[in-house]
């Protein structure tokens, strides 16, 4: 499957494509109305005709206009949205690079849990580290007893509540801020 980027690369060349043509033809048309009002003197011109067809030419060069006005501010969207996800990215990765350490988290755990809050399942954890899903999981009970969570869906809400917080730009360690704010245990998801 196609990444986004591809796509929406793709359908920004099919934009220009279209606004080019478009171009091209107003010009065409543009050429066609002089000729017109060049012959304005011969019996069969009609003013009225040629007024239509001025309006038309105008109504398609303002279209392309605004096409191409609309294609650059929705590219500029782009970039922008890519640059921000990418800085989400990285700054998730940060934090979870800091909570594994703060916790303690051996290499594999780390591993494992990187995994988990990506949201692969168990059997594709064990799969991607060519390990049995029952290690995955003594992995998983260290992970969430160091994390002092008792599945998933917390050791994710965590991370992405401290993100969205801002915990990076905060100096305040993610055992600071988990003393301010406990987890609520309840029930167990794996």
């Amino acid at each position: 499957m196609p990444s986004f980027t591809a796509k929406t690369s793709t359908i920004s060349a099919a934009l220009v494509v279209l606004i080019v043509l478009q171009g091209f033809c107003a010009v065409f048309f543009l050429i066609d109305i002089a000729h017109d009002f060049m012959e304005y003197r011969q019996p069969d011109f009609s003013l009225l005709h040629s007024s239509l067809e001025l309006t038309a030419n105008l109504a398609l060069l303002a279209g392309a206009a605004v096409e191409g006005i609309f294609l650059a501010g929705l590219l500029r969207r782009q970039a922008h949205a890519e640059r921000a996800l990418s800085a989400a990215s990285g700054a998730l990765h940060d934090l979870m690079e800091q909570y594994f350490e703060d916790w303690g988290l051996t290499v594999s755990e780390a591993d494992v849990a990187a995994f988990t809050i990506k949201g692969y399942s168990i059997a594709e954890v064990a799969q991607m580290r060519g390990s049995a899903e029952a290690t995955v999981k003594a992995h998983l009970n260290a992970i969430y007893r160091k994390a002092g969570v008792t599945g998933r869906s917390q050791l994710a809400s965590l991370l992405i509540e401290d993100l969205m917080n801002g915990a990076l730009s905060a100096k305040v360690g993610p055992r600071e801020d988990a003393a301010r704010h406990p987890v609520q245990k309840s029930g167990t998801d794996g």
